[in-house]
């Protein structure tokens, strides 16, 4: 029986003359919720000693539900393997003796199978290529490899994944790597399920995959056999779309945009270009306002820019704040001000966004949250074959800061780059 499918609730032959069912300390089990009936709850409660009907038995997952604890911990204390907290193992054994619980052949095969390891895979983007010598490129050498959107994320993953006593494999792909697929399918077979972070594969090799192993996309869609949690692209550029020509007058608003296949670059996109047309602006995007999520992408767009046309628009709209950040440079490295001459905006409300001189106006979203709800949704899909909810947006929210021309927020201490 694969893990996904759940533990059989078949009915065990005999249970109502077991010892757990005999004599007046047994206790009437409801099938719906593995709890306790009492006269109060239970139709059955008059009829006391009598069985009516099939009991579905307590099985493994209600244990671990009314322990508070992962099933492969359920696993450990009740067969004597590695070594379990005392409190993990006094948890577990009050819930299986309140339950009733008696453990199945099946139950405990499918307990022995899980490795409690979750895997992550994240994308890596590119470095600056060695041939690049601008000095908005070279500035931002090494910036690739401070992932500070997807580290956060995998906090969150990281401490929810502590509470149920998980591990994480996490792994990495290029963003042009077209030759990713097996070592995914290999970090799969070690791990109860993944964690994908942005497309990181495609919608055929994620169908084919997830048949395999539950699988958890971040900033994706959800799939009839995976989940997704993200933020509310949509009401994030929307609010930060009015806020910059509603209340600051900006007229013309360029995008810049993060991996072109990136199913969050699509959605701000969308949603900015949607929105700046409803208030009455121009969103002026294309080809050439193309970066890739980093700094030095960002960079490297405005420095072309200004070089071949010696402008930009008023106000440049940026796919994340990291984005932001190597904009903000290249401008000032231009002798541009910001906001004075352009404003400057990001996505994420990463902690250097708060820090930056400006201060960095963003839209804020949950970003630990993402990753601790991701696990727990695979959680829900490892233990009980189907997740709570299978596509979760998380709010977000605008945070206006000075580098839109807002006034700064004088409890935010700033530095200044360069």
């Amino acid at each position: 029986m694969d893990s996904r499918d759940g533990a059989s609730t078949a009915p065990l032959d005999g249970l109502a003359d077991s010892p757990a069912a005999d004599g007046p300390a047994a206790t009437a089990i409801l099938p719906a919720t593995g709890t306790p009936a009492s006269p109060a709850n239970s139709a059955a409660a008059p009829l006391a000693g009598r069985r009516i009907g099939p009991v579905a038995p307590p099985t493994i997952y209600d244990v671990a539900n009314a322990a508070g604890v992962s099933i492969a911990s359920v696993s450990r204390v009740l067969n004597g393997r590695g070594n379990p907290l005392p409190e993990t193992k006094e948890r577990v054994l009050q819930a299986v003796a309140e339950l009733g619980f008696i453990p199945d052949g099946a139950a405990r095969a499918l307990s022995a199978r899980l490795k409690e390891v979750i895997g992550v895979v994240i994308r890596r983007p590119n470095a600056a290529p060695a041939t690049d010598s601008t000095a908005e490129a070279g500035i931002f050498q090494d910036e690739a490899e401070s992932l500070q959107f997807p580290d956060l994320i995998n906090r969150g993953i990281e401490v929810a994944a502590q509470h149920r006593d998980y591990n994480l494999l996490v792994s990495s792909v290029d963003v042009d790597d077209q030759d990713h697929t097996r070592r995914i399918e290999t970090l799969a077979r070690k791990s109860d399920g993944l964690i994908l972070h942005d497309q990181v594969i495609n919608a055929p090799q994620l169908e084919r995959l997830s048949r395999q192993v539950p699988i958890v996309t971040l900033a994706g869609v959800a799939t009839p056999t995976t989940s997704n949690v993200g933020g509310d692209n949509q009401r994030g550029m929307r609010d930060l779309a009015f806020h910059l020509v509603r209340e600051h007058g900006y007229q013309t608003i360029a995008y810049l945009g993060g991996h072109p296949d990136s199913p969050d670059n699509l959605a701000r996109h969308a949603a900015l270009r949607a929105a700046v047309h409803e208030a009455g602006g121009t969103l002026v995007d294309g080809p050439q306002w193309q970066g890739d999520y980093c700094a030095a992408g960002g960079a490297r767009v405005i420095g072309r820019l200004l070089t071949e046309k010696g402008e930009v628009p008023r106000v440049i709209a940026c796919a994340n704040d990291q984005t932001a950040l190597g904009v903000v440079y290249a401008l000032m490295q231009h002798g541009l001000d910001v906001p004075g001459d352009v404003a400057v905006t990001g996505f994420d409300d990463i902690p250097m966004a708060r820090h930056l001189r400006p201060q960095l106006t963003t839209v804020r979203q949950p970003i630990q949250e993402i990753g601790a709800t991701a696990f727990e949704v695979l959680y829900s899909m490892i233990s009980n074959a189907e997740p709570t909810q299978r596509d979760i947006m998380l709010p977000t929210r605008l945070i206006a800061r000075e580098s839109c021309g807002c006034r700064p927020d004088p409890a935010t201490p700033a530095w200044r780059l360069g």
